[in-house]
């Protein structure tokens, strides 16, 4: 068996619209199809050896043992790959349990999907779970310590550390998007205009100035002193003479610490000597160029959690230490107690590993012990000089016994020091009673303190601190999102798209918008290209000037990897139609229907789905909504319609020559389509449901329908607002259109649109799509011969796995099919096919291109414009076709003519 493919999905997508995460993989079976489980001797006991745990795995049976029972029964291999790497991410630490097999058209290829909390870890987890199945399945014995070990270390090098993921939790909690803007603990909470960042417990408001004060402990003493708050004596030094000199103005006993310091680093602790102090300077300069010395203030470590200037917590911090046994060593005891799940490196667990340091040798020297004595049992020693968790310190919640005004005092510190998340760090012999009359001091103010002694203390009551950041970020009632509408379907996705943006930013909004031809916020285009998958969405919506978000959402990143927003305001199905078929396994109007379906599924419950009323499959797509739906039409008289009116049902219909809301018993006229430009005076019918489509959004989001009725005035068919859809250009003889279409639906619609178009003759330029089905190539060709009368027929940019001289026989057979009298030519290359369409067009002739490269096409056309107004200008007389260059037409090209 072989993987084909592997894919990250990372949001709403086929398999699930809330089950986010996952993985997708096409798995080809090969040989092994023949081989399900109860044929291979052997395979479930070696399994459940290798992965006694999986018992836990209920599978369909719904059972405590279920999966182990299909085993039995007989199952693929596709599906236990698909429970095997559930069950090494959850052995690394990584609670996952959503999984799905699905067989393919192919037989032996299957598709599956699995969940996982972090991305390189479950793709790692794909590939271990495709060797262990395949070992297995071959007879032999596999070891998982390699696998499960580098499944931690993934674990453990991309884990939000404690204090970020309890705001994001909490923002998660109240439906705030968030995302992580890098590989470390950089959080980006909102979209657009209302986002929000923050990194650790360092937020968006928190000030340069401020960090810088607290950094600096000098500062911090002066600013504290200034302010009358106790702290304790002390100078700076970087030499023994300045450190000599501040021994005799303090007196011993002393504390030693880098000047701008954290988490303990650098620091000696209790300093009773001149040995240990010189020892002490230089340990500390070893972490920075300048050190604080202080007097030593006995008592217990003391932090005070102050966010936006608001005491929200208090904890009592312990140094690290063990508790003797009587027969183990200290080095025995800390081992023991590093074992503990909840301790790790740094800070990505709750509690820190205890590292053997110069700190924990000189305390243990003190007391005249080693890490190879034996405490007494009960007997407590400490490993640590100081109580920071990030040496191993536990911590005790004291926040219900804190005195009024020692709370007073800590909200005033972070006024002071002008920190919006604070940590005050208090020496004190207890803070139930002011520390201005036990001789208490502060030792330190913090910029980004830790929130783990807080949400998880080793005892007390745990607390959600988290709540207070984002309360700070977002007041109540502040939004966190900006309005999205999203725009799928086959045909018209991009015109509804500009329109509703062109609506939005009428009324006054700062629009960013996706769409085939590039990313454009408010108008400017910020990147070319297609741009109709999640990265583009995602890149809108982390736009802090955008306010408002159109969404062109294409097939493909749909099923590349989902979406980029969990929800949306309103999502718009234009139709569904045959394109793209055959692709990614999506082989059936059905099967599209489904990935179109993904977008209004994700509308939020409150929110609108607007659908195309005329096309079925977006009828059934409706029943499988949670959110209000509406629909557009053509055809005011359909029975559907009618019957979704009469019940109270919002629609938006073509009635006698206006676009019309119904509402009810309510019929709101927006505008007649002879002022609407981009329906050509009604003619083309394809352009009249799009503006439906986003007259209907446009009203249902609440924009009024004086400013619907201007926008859909002043939206052009012009290369600047369509660009390549339905573009005209006027020639002194001749005219020209340009259009996007590239399938039978898009092809039929401008064949009913140029059914109203009078020409002398109507000369076409079509090509075959390399990646739609035989039969999708044929028909365009057959259409394309009903609605020209001459066909010239290009290649592609890009064959898409064909050869030219396939898709030329497809489109040939095409062209039979249809018993119309046509002629038709091929020339392969798109420029010099424009040129010829060019230059055989005489009075009255109208040229219709047909081209994704729309802009190449027109910047030809632009030029020869501009050559012919020019002779125009020099010699009117004689002037009557475009100049135009020597045509190089490849050698092999021919010109055919035909009579049915």
């Amino acid at each position: 068996m072989k993987i084909l493919k592997t894919q990250v999905l990372r949001g709403p997508n086929i398999w699930s619209n809330y089950r986010k995460k996952l993985i997708q993989m096409r798995l080809d079976l090969e040989e092994m199809e023949n081989f399900p489980t109860d044929k291979l001797p052997g395979f479930k006991e070696r399994l459940e050896t290798l992965l006694p745990a999986m018992v836990e795995h209920e599978c369909s049976e719904g059972i405590m043992g279920g999966f182990f029972m299909r085993l039995k029964r007989g199952t693929w291999l596709g599906h236990v790959l698909e429970h095997v790497a559930l069950e090494i991410q959850t052995l690394a630490g990584m609670e996952t349990g959503y999984g799905r097999t699905r067989g393919t058209a192919e037989k032996g290829v299957y598709n599956l999907v699995f969940s996982y909390t972090i991305e390189e870890a479950g793709l790692y987890a794909a590939q271990a779970a495709f060797r262990i199945v395949d070992s297995l399945s071959k007879g032999e014995n596999y070891d998982l310590t390699e696998d499960i070990d580098e499944l931690k270390r993934i674990h453990a090098k991309n884990i939000l550390g404690p204090s970020t993921n309890s705001i994001v939790e909490e923002a998660a909690i109240r439906g705030i998007p968030w995302t992580r803007t890098g590989s470390n603990s950089s959080i980006q909470l909102g979209y657009g205009r209302n986002q929000k960042q923050f990194q650790a417990t360092i937020t968006c408001n928190t000030g340069l100035i401020a960090v810088n004060s607290a950094a600096n402990k000098e500062t911090t003493k002066r600013l504290l002193a200034k302010a009358k708050i106790p702290v304790a004596a002390g100078a700076v030094c970087d030499n023994e003479k300045e450190l000599q000199e501040a021994i005799d103005k303090i007196g011993y006993p002393i504390v030693i610490k880098p000047l701008d310091g954290n988490q303990g680093k650098g620091a000696s602790i209790n300093v009773c000597d001149w040995e240990s102090a010189k020892a002490g300077l230089e340990f500390a300069l070893k972490y920075r160029k300048d050190a604080l010395v202080e007097k030593f203030v006995s008592g217990f470590d003391f932090r005070f959690l102050v966010i936006d200037n608001k005491f929200v917590a208090a904890a009592k911090r312990v140094p690290a230490f063990v508790k003797g046994d009587g027969m183990s060593t200290i080095n025995e005891l800390i081992e023991i107690v590093n074992s503990d799940p909840k301790r790790g490196n740094g800070h990505q667990n709750l509690l820190t590993r205890i590292l053997v340091d110069r700190d924990t040798q000189e305390l243990l020297a003190k007391n005249s012990q080693t890490l190879e004595s034996i405490p007494a049992s009960g007997e407590i020693i400490y490993l640590k000089s100081t109580a920071n968790l990030s040496t191993g310190g536990t911590a005790i919640d004291v926040t219900d016994i804190v005195h009024p005004e020692n709370i007073f005092l800590a909200e005033r510190i972070s006024r002071v020091i002008g920190l919006d998340v604070c940590g005050v760090d208090i020496m004190a012999q207890n803070i139930t009673e002011p520390i201005r009359e036990n001789g208490g001091v502060v030792l330190e103010v913090n910029a980004a303190p830790g929130f783990r002694m807080h949400i998880a203390p080793s005892e007390g009551k745990s607390r959600n601190v988290a709540t207070a950041v984002v309360d700070m970020l977002y007041p109540p009632g502040t939004p966190s999102r900006i309005p999205i509408i999203a725009v799928t379907g086959t045909n018209g996705k991009t015109t509804t798209t500009r329109l509703l943006a062109h609506i939005a930013k009428n009324n006054g909004f700062n629009v960013g918008y996706t769409t085939t031809d590039g990313i454009y916020i408010n108008d400017y285009i910020v990147e070319e290209g297609d741009t109709t998958g999640p990265l583009s969405a995602a890149f809108v919506l982390s736009d802090p000037t955008v306010e408002f978000a159109v969404l062109e959402t294409a097939r493909g990143g749909i099923l590349r990897s989902g979406l980029s927003f969990d929800e949306c305001d309103i999502a718009i199905i234009t139709n569904i139609k045959e394109d793209h078929l055959g692709l990614s396994d999506i082989n059936t109007l059905e099967d599209l229907a489904n990935v179109k379906a993904v977008v209004a599924r994700s509308v939020k419950r409150d929110g609108w789905a607007v659908l195309n009323g005329q096309d079925i499959n977006c009828r059934q797509i409706a029943d499988e909504l949670d959110c209000n739906v509406a629909y557009f039409t053509l055809d005011e008289n359909e029975a559907f319609i009618k019957e979704q009116v009469s019940s109270g049902k919002t629609a938006a219909v073509y009635e006698n020559g206006y676009i019309t809301i119904l509402k009810g018993n309510e019929k709101i006229r927006i505008e007649n389509v002879l002022n609407v430009p981009i329906t050509f005076g009604g003619g083309a019918k394809f352009m009249i449901a799009n503006a439906l489509a986003a007259t209907l959004a446009g009203y249902l989001w609440g924009f009024s329908t004086e400013t619907i009725r201007q926008s859909l005035q002043t939206f052009m068919p012009s290369l600047a607002q369509t660009p390549g859809r339905l573009n005209h250009f006027a020639f002194k003889n001749f005219n020209v259109v340009v259009d996007y279409a590239h399938n039978p639906h898009g092809y039929s619609a401008i064949e009913e649109y140029l059914s109203s178009v009078t020409a002398v003759r109507k000369i076409g330029i079509i090509s075959g799509i390399g990646d739609r089905r035989d039969e999708d190539i044929k028909e365009c060709a057959l259409i394309a011969c009903r609605m020209f009368d001459h066909i010239i027929i290009r290649q592609e940019h890009n064959l898409r796995g064909r050869t030219e001289e396939n898709i030329n026989a497809l489109l040939l057979q095409g062209i039979m099919k249809s018993r119309i009298k046509v002629s038709y030519e091929f020339i392969s290359e798109e420029n010099d096919a424009i040129h010829q369409a060019l230059l055989m067009a005489t009075n009255g002739d109208l040229i219709v291109a047909l081209s994704d490269n729309y802009r190449s096409v027109i910047d030809i056309i632009e030029k020869e414009m501009e050559r012919e107004s020019f002779a125009k200008a020099v010699e009117p007389a004689k002037q009557n076709k475009p100049l135009l260059p020597q045509l190089n037409i490849n050698h092999n090209s021919t010109y055919h003519g035909r009579t049915a």
